[in-house]
């Protein structure tokens, strides 16, 4: 029998009682014995240590790797990613990856969503993990590929015994190792957990609530720089959410987004390959393209005046323009496919197509440039 839609879910217990418990123990415990007895450096050091290995184990590991398949890591990182990822208590990398695949999937989906940012910020951010709702059920049939790993498996069956060991072993180990016991088990254990959670779940949350949404108005997600401080480059969600396979969130160079630096420069010293690169004319079609879709809503709610039909036949000339260089695009693509199977001897970045393509992305930047101006005269 199916459950009743109506009936109120279950409390989650183990959720809510490790929240409490570990809310509590920073907020009463680690301020006290700041006052009575202070913290050593060592202790300040872990915590940072163990927070920044947290956070990029649940970034570059569990979602960009794991989740979405954008590169492809050595054994000894993902290794590392499992291990500090079972440290951030979050679940193992396998049941992560089977929920965040239909967050992605049901993105804005109040039955179906895991942590639906529709129904408000509390449920997105923490409150979805609080009770035994429908739609957090994990399905993992959205993870077979992720089940034929082996490293991945083990970490799932024996995540409880891991989770436990490293999340209170390991600070417990540095702390009699540098002489601060309670001051490393305090800091490098409650308050790095507490901390590590929050930032995590300010991407469920924050990041499909404040900021902009230049390639996509079709679903919640946002880019928004101060989150992607907080969550090691995550903030770049409306890029991320449109495209998911890509291992960048934050595209320009000027983005922080320490995760696909990391993954950049383990790719150099070969711990990372295959890192996928969404082409630079998809991006620049789907700026422009939610720049016409924002455009033409504006111009139907406006009043027919002179000056607006200018800036309708404008942005229409800009469309047909822009419609063309799709057309050539996808032409030129198909030409080179068909010369690949031929097997050409010329390498892609040296043929003629390549160079036309570089046009192509060019034309469309200064396109956008255009549209901007176009759609701050529509006010």
């Amino acid at each position: 029998m199916s459950a009743d839609p109506t009936s109120k879910p279950s409390v989650n217990w183990a959720a809510v009682l490790m929240f409490v418990f570990t809310t509590a123990v920073v907020v009463i415990a680690v301020p006290w014995y700041g006052i009575a007895h202070g913290y050593h450096a060592a202790a300040w050091i872990w915590f940072t240590l163990f927070l920044g290995a947290n956070g990029m184990s649940i970034t570059c590991g569990y979602h960009r790797l794991m989740a979405h398949s954008s590169y492809e890591a050595h054994p000894l990182l993902k290794f590392a990613y499992l291990l500090f990822g079972a440290m951030a208590l979050q679940n193992s990398a396998l049941t992560w990856s089977a929920g965040h695949r239909v967050h992605h999937r049901f993105i804005d989906d109040p039955q179906r969503d895991p942590y639906c940012a529709s129904k408000g910020f509390w449920f997105s951010h923490i409150g979805w993990m609080l009770h035994e709702y429908p739609s957090g059920a994990v399905d993992l049939n959205t993870v077979k590929d992720l089940q034929r790993d082996p490293m991945i498996m083990l970490q799932h069956r024996y995540y409880v015994p891991i989770a436990v060991g490293v999340n209170f072993g390991l600070p417990i180990l540095v702390g009699l190792i540098v002489g601060d016991f309670w001051g490393v088990l305090l800091l490098g254990g409650f308050l790095r957990l507490v901390v590590s959670h929050h930032a995590t779940f300010f991407i469920n949350s924050l990041a499909h609530m404040w900021g902009a949404q230049p390639y996509t108005d079709e679903n919640s997600a946002r880019d928004n720089g101060a989150i992607a401080l907080l969550t090691y480059g995550e903030g770049y969600h409306n890029f991320h959410h449109m495209f998911a396979h890509d291992y960048r969130n934050g595209l320009r160079w000027w983005q922080w987004d320490p995760s696909k630096w990391f993954i950049s420069t383990m790719s150099i010293v070969g711990m990372a390959r295959n890192l996928k690169r969404v082409p630079w004319f998809r991006i620049q079609r789907a700026l422009l393209d939610n720049q016409f879709q924002r455009a033409e809503r504006r111009l139907a709610s406006l009043p027919g005046r002179a000056h607006m039909e200018h800036l309708r036949i404008r942005i229409a000339e800009e469309y047909d323009a822009f419609s063309k260089a799709v057309a050539e695009w996808a032409h030129l693509r198909d030409q080179w496919l068909e010369d690949t199977k031929r097997a050409m001897v010329e390498r892609w970045e040296q043929s003629n197509l390549q160079s036309r393509l570089r046009e192509l992305e060019y034309g469309l930047r200064l396109q956008y440039r255009r549209m901007r101006v176009l759609q701050a005269q529509l006010g």
